[in-house]
């Protein structure tokens, strides 16, 4: 699922959140999300390094999962001024409560296994 309309801003200006149901929706129904998010969990976390660790993982695709998941709040994107220049990924205080509330739909998942 992709939506490309804007986040809706605040009286500041500033993007305003989308509700948390949303964020869950959105990537707990892209493989894609949730493979970025297994790979940084694993500590992989430039880009290179995760287009190579996830099969089928299209350069476009992880640029665009990858800006999805800054955009809302899940990680951060650290640039460093080398040369050549590095980039990589670290999950926000936020990106890990949600990378919590993933695990607890997993575990429930694991229990209607059984």
């Amino acid at each position: 699922m992709h939506d490309s309309s804007p986040t809706p801003a605040d009286d500041s200006g500033t993007p305003a959140a989308p509700p948390v149901a949303r964020m869950v929706e959105d990537i707990v129904g892209c493989k894609w999300s949730l493979a970025v998010i297994d790979a940084v969990r694993r500590g992989v976390c430039r880009p290179g390094a995760l287009e190579h660790s996830i099969d089928g993982l299209s350069k476009k695709v992880l640029n665009e999962r990858l800006a999805k998941l800054v955009r809302y709040g899940i990680l951060d994107k650290h640039s460093y001024i080398e040369m050549p220049p590095r980039v990589e990924y670290r999950f926000t205080p936020f990106g890990e409560k949600f990378c919590g509330l993933l695990d607890g739909i997993e575990a429930l998942q694991r229990e209607l296994r059984r």
